[in-house]
């Protein structure tokens, strides 16, 4: 495990400054952590874009709402759902397979992982049984 934070230093609302620091694991392990993610230094690329992406999906972590979440278990859930459903139910552009020239398949998270075969629908993803008994269907790439 290998956790690296960046701070960021701002003067008149402008970065200045950005450190970046090791807290857990060895200078290995980020840098082949790095290699792994396609980068060359720490940053917060994907922190970033999941919050972005939670922010856009879920009304309830909006800046400037009246959509707020009065009680801690709807919020919890509502994370839940918004983070897990994007995994099945919403495609990714970068994640995209070319099948023809200027054609394309489109891709979930899951799909790419090798979850799944193809992009649930919202129904599809909560009628699904959840209770542990049912397993996914084995996906073999062609």
């Amino acid at each position: 495990m290998v956790y690296a934070t960046v701070h960021k230093t701002r003067e008149q609302g402008r970065v200045v400054k950005i450190e970046t620091r090791l807290v857990f694991g060895t200078l290995l392990n980020l840098s082949a952590a790095l290699v792994w993610a396609v980068l060359d230094w720490v940053n917060t690329v994907f922190g970033e874009r999941s919050n972005g992406t939670d922010r856009h999906r879920n009304r309830r972590k909006v800046r400037k709402t009246y959509r707020f979440s009065k009680d801690w278990e709807v919020q919890e859930a509502m994370t839940y759902f918004t983070l897990y459903s994007s995994n099945c139910c919403c495609p990714v552009r970068t994640l995209r397979q070319e099948v023809a020239p200027k054609r394309y398949r489109q891709r979930t998270p899951a799909m790419a992982a090798g979850l799944t075969d193809h992009v649930w629908s919202l129904e599809e993803w909560l009628l699904f049984p959840s209770n542990g008994r049912h397993k996914l269907p084995q996906y073999s790439p062609n």
